[in-house]
């Protein structure tokens, strides 16, 4: 996907220098004129997605060029206007003339930026069909060469009438894919029924799934649009015999009722990674053949730690929500910070991101969030006995991280080999009087070694 591009015109070079460093910084393609002649000529040459528009310029001014550009222009351009000493009436005019926005001198870089993200974005919105709007509006933000191949993958799956699952760690943002995948497709604009399968009881799962009498059940409230079933390992005995018969037939009734309706849903569900091999086994409850009927294609849903590069994105995205939906107030991560939780594991995925986010912002403070407040916060995350993967040795000294590693490395080690160190010996590599060394030296419990 190639960057958005921006056309900043300002007659006074700084700020054209210090635009160009910074939304290039920020991943987009910036170019940049001293008046209108050379603005008309980058516009002809290539239109950009949105114009930073100065409006005091010697020769023909912004709001003229505005006005030009509005009766000849028919591209979407997004423009935004600047200014060091505009009055309302001016900011009206410009308003009137289609331009997007209006920010004044000297420049505020983190309201700028936010601007430039609001205006980007309503510009996308225009130029695409009313569709794919919501779909839009449901997927989590990213760039990715991971998160663009998903979101191909879904688009293509779209047009399919065949049961979806959708694999993924928790907190990944599984329904948040099915609600895209839904979006795509051409049953979008009909129902989206959510199943969270561990709210189902043995006691009442039947009625909830297929209705009673005169009420709907879930089943026939989806209609013809999709039933998403979250966590089908959750799903008690009896929700997964309604299911499977379902499923089989094609067909359903309301309890108390003879009447016979066909089922048209698509459905999509979501599990844990591994479910293929759990599923049907001695310790598990669900059911193989019922996991046939749901698993006729399966999308993996990636951890956030597998495209962390798309973090920074992600952190305006959720920052932009928070601030209009729940009129939090705005704030934004310093460059440093974005850098430190580029390189956090994120065991939790888009959820804990989501709810960092949203525990900064209404515990307010500075406008820039600084390393040190995500230092704290996430030192106040921090579990404990957390596994290993799970682990934030990023945040310690290299030799904290070492001895860290090594310590959860050997203890699970000696887990495997039965508490033996003989035998721990062997499968690490190393010669047992160094590795009581070691373990001694890491305080690891080794004491209830059997082979020696």
């Amino acid at each position: 996907m190639s960057a958005m591009r921006i056309l900043v015109v300002d007659d006074e070079a700084d700020i054209r220098g210090l635009l160009k460093e910074i939304l290039s910084e920020e991943g987009y393609t910036v170019e940049v004129a001293a008046d209108a002649e050379q603005a008309r000529a980058a516009r002809a040459r290539q239109t950009p997605d949105l114009v930073l528009l100065d409006i005091w310029m010697p020769g023909v001014d912004g709001i003229t060029l505005l006005r030009e550009w509005s009766q000849s222009a028919s591209d979407g351009v997004q423009v935004v206007m600047m200014s060091g000493h505009g009055t309302i009436e001016t900011a009206v005019e410009a308003t009137r003339l289609g331009a997007f926005d209006f920010v004044e001198k000297p420049l505020s870089i983190a309201k700028l930026l936010r601007t430039v993200e609001r205006a980007l974005e309503a510009g996308k919105r225009k130029r695409q069909p009313a569709r794919m709007a919501p779909s839009q509006m449901q997927i989590p933000a990213g760039k990715s060469r991971v998160i663009q191949q998903l979101r191909t993958d879904l688009q293509q799956l779209a047009t399919n009438r065949s049961a979806v699952l959708l694999i993924g760690e928790s907190g990944s943002g599984r329904e948040a894919f099915a609600r895209y995948l839904h979006a795509e497709s051409p049953r979008a604009s009909s129902p989206f029924v959510t199943v969270i399968a561990s709210t189902l009881r043995e006691a009442d799962a039947e009625a909830l799934l297929l209705g009673s009498g005169d009420s709907k059940g879930l089943l026939e409230q989806a209609g013809d649009g999709s039933l998403f079933i979250n966590e089908i390992e959750d799903l008690p005995q009896i929700a997964q015999r309604v299911l499977m018969g379902v499923l089989e037939s094609g067909t359903f009734s309301r309890l108390k009722s003879a009447a016979v309706q066909r089922f048209e849903a698509r459905v999509l569900s979501s599990a844990q990674p591994g479910i293929e091999g759990r599923a049907g086994t001695l310790g598990s409850e669900f059911r193989r053949d019922l996991l046939g009927h749901l698993n006729t294609l399966i999308v993996r849903i990636p951890p956030l730690r597998d495209y962390a590069e798309d973090v920074p994105e992600l952190l305006r995205h959720y920052v932009d929500r928070a601030v209009d939906a729940e009129g939090l107030p705005f704030r934004r991560f310093s460059v440093a910070a974005q850098n430190r939780m580029r390189n956090y594991p994120w065991p939790d995925n888009l959820r804990e991101l989501k709810n960092l986010v949203q525990r900064l912002l209404i515990q307010g403070g500075p406008e820039e969030i600084r390393l040190e407040e995500i230092e704290h916060e996430l030192a106040l995350q921090a579990v404990p006995g957390e596994p290993l993967v799970k682990q934030d040795l990023l945040a310690l000294p290299l030799r904290e991280a070492r001895e860290q590693f090594e310590r959860a490395y050997l203890q699970q080690q000696l887990l495997l080999c039965n508490g033996k160190v003989g035998r721990l010996a062997k499968r690490v590599g190393m010669e047992r009087t160094h590795l009581y060394r070691k373990l001694r030296s890491l305080g690891v419990d080794f004491r209830a070694t059997a082979d020696d």
